[in-house]
């Protein structure tokens, strides 16, 4: 049995966000347990079910019956995984927060050298996939949204989407404060924190289950990350509109002038119509940005909740 004490005020809290990982959960929470019981400090763990379809909340049942360490949170339908991992923030005892996928693609035994480099006065340590186990198809789009990130939050890491990650609970308190209907976890924590760490983790190929980010939804999640933390995104379309604008009233003033010397003219006409179509994609893609921003003003001010607790159990 684990001492009243211990329970009560673990030093370590670990949230794992699950959704449809029938497959995983039990060797993660064996494997998760056996490196947390060889630490020095005491420990929980909460899993938040998100909607999960498949046996998970049956399998995380078990997990909480047979080991003390484990707390529950369930949704009542699926609401993403950051908003998991918010729900699990807001329940956490320990003064050190660390998060894991519930996919085993991280290794669960990476997670005490990342409370140890955070015991060394960082706020942040965030882990980094240095030999990533997945295709181009989506290392390629994590490489220009990481370099973006780091540029609008300010903070240089190589891979803002890696879960992997410790926190020191002040920076847990301030980012359960903010009551936003979207954020992006790594980038906000980087916002609250002085002193950010990036380490190499492990990270293999997932074995069993299936992944639950989609092209559309990984597209999705780092174009609102973009559009979150920042207005530059309709600033560089607003100077970009400003630079065609000068360059279509020079182009004006030369087609002006060629009438006067040369006379009137057929040709060109088709590239005035590329030049019109290039125009008209700008205004496009600049009408989109203000909608973006209009549409997450939008929802902020109708304050529904983030998501909806099914059921807990400590």
């Amino acid at each position: 049995m684990q001492p009243e004490a211990e329970r009560q005020s673990p030093y370590l809290s670990v949230v794992i966000p699950v959704f449809n990982e029938e497959e995983n959960l039990v060797e993660l929470h064996a494997r998760l347990a056996t490196t947390l019981n060889r630490q020095d400090y005491a420990w929980e763990v909460i899993y938040v079910d998100d909607g999960s379809r498949d046996r998970s909340w049956e399998i995380l049942e078990g997990l909480n019956q047979r080991d003390e360490h484990v707390r529950l949170v369930r949704f009542n339908r699926n609401y993403g995984q950051h908003m998991a991992v918010f729900a699990g923030f807001e329940r956490v005892r320990g003064q050190v927060v660390a998060t894991l996928d519930a996919d085993l693609q991280n290794p669960p035994e990476d997670v005490p050298m990342l409370v140890a480099r955070l015991e060394e006065g960082y706020d942040v340590v965030g882990g980094w996939r240095q030999f990533r186990q997945d295709s181009w198809l989506r290392k390629l789009p994590s490489r220009i949204v990481n370099i973006v990130t780091s540029k609008v939050v300010g903070v240089e890491l190589k891979d803002y989407g890696c879960m992997l990650r410790a926190y020191r609970r002040e920076v847990v308190d301030a980012m359960s404060a903010c009551q936003e209907t979207s954020s992006f976890i790594p980038a906000l924590a980087n916002t609250y924190a002085n002193k950010v760490l990036e380490i190499p983790v492990g990270h293999s190929q997932r074995h069993a289950g299936q992944s639950k980010y989609s092209l559309l939804k990984l597209f999705r999640l780092h174009f609102d990350l973009m559009t979150g933390f920042s207005v530059l995104p309709i600033q560089l379309v607003s100077l970009m509109g400003s630079i065609v604008a000068l360059v279509g009233l020079a182009f004006g003033l030369f087609l002006f002038a060629r009438r006067i010397i040369v006379g009137p003219e057929v040709e060109g006409v088709f590239t005035l119509f590329a030049i019109l179509f290039v125009f008209v994609g700008l205004q496009i893609l600049g009408v989109g940005l203000i909608g973006e921003y209009v549409g997450r003003i939008y929802r902020e001010v109708r304050r529904r909740p983030r998501f909806v607790v099914r059921e807990t159990r400590d």
